[in-house]
């Protein structure tokens, strides 16, 4: 095993703990915003929320170990939030329902790694934090991903732009008509040889 730092952590805690100091942040600045959107997805917002109260008891615990994930950290999870928002202009609401899943599902991998890692170092009061967060953080995956299938019950609201604002429904246009256009290629003279191509195991005479 690695010989701990100075703070009394592996090397690989001190990357996965910057990585979760962004990853929450993410988190609560993509979901807050997503809610906004969303018309206040109640499954949203209390995520945002749990993602806040995540980086409180976080910077408190690595504080203590002069581990810190402000400035950087945290402000790289906000840039990427940032440019999820962006991108959330061009999706339809269940599309962006099904995105918020997997940023739950990246922390809560990211937080039972940890566990994982405390645990191999044999500090367990860092392990059980480690542990009561992944329960929670899975919980809110589950809720958030019961949210995003059951948009398929209400399929006209489903293909709705996840931005209701004139610039989300120019982007949801745009979207869309690339998407159209997509379609039309792949059922064009051009899409059925691209296929017959594709199909032809490496090394076959043309």
């Amino acid at each position: 095993m690695s010989e701990v730092t100075e703070q009394g952590l592996l090397p690989a805690e001190h990357r996965a703990l910057r990585e979760l100091h962004a990853a929450a942040r993410h988190l609560a600045s993509h979901w807050g915003r997503l809610a906004s959107r969303l018309g206040g997805e109640p499954v949203l917002e209390r995520g945002a929320a749990t993602a806040r109260e995540l980086l409180r008891e976080l910077e408190e615990r690595t504080a203590a170990r002069g581990l810190h994930g402000l400035p950087s950290a945290q402000a790289a999870g906000g840039r990427i939030a940032g440019m999820r928002g962006l991108t959330d202009v061009l999706l339809e609401r269940n599309q962006a329902l099904r995105g918020a899943v997997l940023d739950a599902q990246h922390a809560t991998t990211l937080v039972a790694y940890l566990a994982e890692l405390a645990g191999t170092r044999g500090d367990a009061p860092l392990a059980a934090w480690h542990r009561r967060w992944e329960a929670r953080l899975r919980e809110l995956e589950e809720a958030a991903r019961t949210v995003a299938v059951a948009a398929g019950r209400t399929p006209d609201a489903a293909i709705e732009p996840a931005e209701p604002s004139a610039v989300g429904r120019a982007g949801h246009a745009v979207a869309s008509g690339l998407g159209t256009l997509g379609e039309a290629i792949d059922g064009s003279a051009i899409g059925r040889a691209a296929r017959r191509r594709g199909s032809r195991s490496p090394g076959t005479p043309g």
